[in-house]
């Protein structure tokens, strides 16, 4: 983590500092929190939707902060304390943050898309960690407050970090990169996820492809080639070919791609274009898979043999919610894919299920897709509309949005076995009732679902 001075962290922020006798206090780390701060920290208020954090700066120095940020629009800064002076504390935490990285000598890569962030950023991370010191983004820390913090805790000897870079509107991919300025960058794909706020598949590739904007001159650009979209535009992005590109798909006229895949209860067998060998990756899913084809082309970058590409990918294990196969009461299976959902990743997960063997019986548990604009009901129907009912036995739906996957799956389904609810708990209790041995328990919906909820009520205890 950030080990400096007051005085050098002041000027990282370009702030001079008139109090002498605080200028050679010890920094180490910082926080946003004023109850989890440690000592050493650096505390940084920020503004939240219900307080601001000027409001517990006392307390972050009573809880062992060494020093603390303050806007200079904010009134009363209280005396005889560490301060530094800012026109804007977000921006500071930002500015620091890319100081900082410009500090270190290390390779960033950025890691960007609909779907798969999280995963490809934990297979990349895996496999690199073979053969460099490693820091990857902790849990989903990949927004404008995320990615800064991520930066910040990198240790100095840290040879690669791999960040993730989340988006919800224009503009912010291309903050995140100025910031973390990538070596490699890669897009996974392009999804329907923030429809709402970004128009179309179209502004959201645009979004995505913002974070061309700090790729460094002569750095690799990591894409699925299958996307339309991307390629189109790339064509005209690298006209002067500033940056390398590296594709990875399913179509032969990617660099990198599929020769065989097959599902397996260990996870993916595949093989690929240019190496005779089968990979496992004990990640269910397809697309899982193109995720780990981006992962090898940043290996191959950073000349990591393929033996090690290899045996990294057989030992990958994800961050919760994603693809987490856990036992479940009564004998049961639950494949926990809470984390988020969009249309295209619940699409993928329902395939990936109707497609998987050796079970009795199979349970839909599907929760609402947010954040997907005026065609939020049309998207929900054409999921319901998309189930295979001889795929499952059951389909259950949580939230008013969900209820229209019910709605149109009911079309199809020849039984009663569609429910819906509002009710969570209602949910789990119907769900408790017919779980049997040899069961799978399929859990999707976005974040704000927190379907989670249902899959662990449901692990075996």
């Amino acid at each position: 983590m950030i080990k400096r001075t007051f005085q050098e962290v002041a000027h990282m922020l370009g702030v001079s500092i008139k109090e002498v006798e605080y200028s050679q206090i010890k920094i180490s780390g910082v926080s946003i929190n004023s109850k989890t701060i440690e000592a050493g920290n650096l505390f940084i208020p920020l503004k939240g939707e219900k307080r601001d954090g000027h409001e517990f700066v006392k307390m972050a120095f009573e809880n062992g902060a060494a020093a603390s940020l303050w806007q200079k629009d904010y009134p009363n800064p209280p005396e005889g304390y560490p301060l530094i002076f800012v026109e804007d504390t977000l921006r500071a935490l930002q500015e620091l943050a890319k100081a900082y990285r410009n500090e270190l000598n290390l390779k960033v890569v950025g890691i960007t898309g609909s779907n798969g962030k999280t995963t490809t950023k934990d297979i990349t991370a895996a496999i690199l960690a073979s053969q460099y010191k490693v820091q990857k983004t902790i849990g989903n820390f990949n927004n404008e407050i995320g990615l800064p913090l991520s930066i910040l805790q990198l240790e100095e000897d840290t040879e690669i970090a791999v960040l993730e870079m989340g988006m919800n509107r224009f503009g912010e991919i291309h903050l995140l990169s100025n910031i973390a300025r990538p070596d490699v960058a890669v897009i996974t794909n392009i999804g329907d996820a923030h429809l709402q706020e970004l128009g179309s598949r179209y502004g959201i590739s645009k979004a995505k492809l913002e974070i061309l904007n700090g790729l460094k001159d002569g750095g690799l650009f990591v894409f699925n080639g299958d996307e339309p979209l991307l390629l189109n535009q790339i064509k005209t992005l690298n006209g002067e070919g500033k940056w390398r590109v590296k594709t990875f798909g399913r179509e032969t006229s990617n660099d990198l791609f599929l020769t065989s895949i097959q599902v397996t209860t260990n996870g993916m067998l595949f093989t690929i274009n240019e190496y005779n060998d089968t990979l496992l990756l004990p990640i269910l899913g397809e697309y899982n898979v193109l995720n780990a084809l981006s992962a090898i082309h940043v290996a191959l970058e950073f000349q990591i043999p393929f033996s090690k590409i290899k045996k990294s990918l057989h030992t990958i294990s994800l961050s919760n919610m994603r693809m987490e196969l856990i036992d479940g009461m009564n004998g049961s299976k639950i494949l926990n894919d809470a984390y988020n959902a969009s249309p295209t990743s619940m699409k993928a997960v329902i395939d990936l299920a109707g497609k998987l063997e050796g079970y009795k019986r199979k349970i839909l548990v599907l929760g609402d897709m947010l954040e997907l604009g005026e065609s939020e009901i049309q998207l929900h129907e054409e999921i319901g509309e998309s189930i295979n009912p001889n795929d499952f036995n059951y389909l259950f739906t949580f939230g008013k949005l969900a209820e229209s996957i019910a709605n149109a799956a009911r079309n199809k389904w020849t039984d009663k076995n569609v429910f819906s609810f509002q009710d969570k708990s209602q949910l789990i209790k119907e769900l408790k009732e017919i779980v049997n041995e040899g069961d799978l328990i399929v859990v999707k919906g976005s974040r704000g679902m927190k379907l989670e909820e249902v899959a662990y009520a449901l692990a075996h205890q």
